[in-house]
């Protein structure tokens, strides 16, 4: 550094290494708590809705005096969701794992073909129509010759979830990694830096909301994927459960079965975005995103 000007050689070393000290370690650990408190409180107001949906919900069931069977109270739902717990606990695991397995493998499989697409444009020309019509076919038509090919284990429902989640990683993916600044790539080339250095230095982070994006959507078809498998050909899971249980008219284990999808859904949609948060903290209006 000269006469406060950046030279190439500073600019070059700036990109190989970054100091890291013990306060900006304790800074970082006291934004990742403010982070954590503006989170919960940012959703307050969800759950101040969610309470005032379900009071209306449960004094229209008593005012209209609506059976059990048709439509249970939100208090009903409650008390099956306590006196079922087992039953839902141990299906709930067995859909957990089918959403957390086949998500992971979507998300290693998505970024993967995002790369690849996004740096050759003849595997862009020869694998994107196939990323593409894989979403054409619909997955409940797909699900039991799934069933069919792989048997009725959660082998049939991981590849579902993965199927139905890929997709939106890899659209959302390609679009940010191809965001990155062209001034900005052609400066690094010519200060030296490598593909490589190129990629993890300035396409990766330009494509980080790109890609939290598309996992956001990814996550709540995560849990959908698996139902559907569930529901095609299940022996075991919450989809499975609601399957039974409406033939025989327990419609409140039904919503309690809908009840544990729909926190799994969120839950799961929550934690990628705090992770987003917590990635993008240093971003400018990264507060914003």
């Amino acid at each position: 550094m000269s006469g406060g000007i950046a030279t190439n050689d500073d600019i070059a070393s700036e990109m190989s290494h970054e100091p890291v000290t013990t306060g900006s370690a304790n800074a970082a650990k006291r934004g990742t708590l403010r982070l954590v408190f503006a989170f919960v409180v940012e959703w307050m107001p969800s759950l101040g809705l969610a309470i005032a949906l379900f009071a209306a919900w449960e004094a229209i069931v008593r005012l209209k005096d609506i059976q059990r069977w048709l439509l249970p109270a939100p208090s009903g739902i409650g008390e099956e969701l306590w006196s079922s717990r087992s039953t839902l606990w141990s299906n709930a695991v067995v859909t957990g794992e089918e959403v957390v397995i086949g998500f992971g493998i979507a998300i290693v499989v998505g970024i993967a073909l995002a790369v690849a697409i996004s740096y050759s444009r003849l595997l862009e020309r020869a694998v994107y129509p196939f990323v593409i019509a894989s979403q054409t076919i619909p997955i409940i038509a797909l699900a039991p010759l799934l069933l069919v090919w792989v048997g009725p284990e959660k082998t049939s429902k991981i590849i579902i979830v993965a199927l139905i989640t890929f997709f939106p990683i890899v659209v959302n993916l390609v679009d940010g990694l191809r965001s990155a600044d062209r001034a900005s790539i052609d400066m690094f080339r010519t200060l030296g830096a490598t593909r490589w250095q190129i990629f993890l230095k300035l396409q990766a982070p330009s494509a980080l909301p790109f890609f939290f994006s598309g996992l956001k959507i990814s996550a709540v078809f995560a849990v959908i994927g698996a139902v559907i498998g569930e529901w095609v050909g299940g022996s075991a899971g919450l989809g499975w459960l609601m399957q039974v249980s409406r033939p025989l008219f327990r419609t409140e284990l039904v919503f309690a079965s809908i009840f544990v999808l729909s926190a799994m859904a969120i839950l799961l949609f929550l934690l990628v975005v705090f992770i987003e948060r917590w990635a993008l903290r240093h971003y400018p209006h990264g507060e914003q995103i």
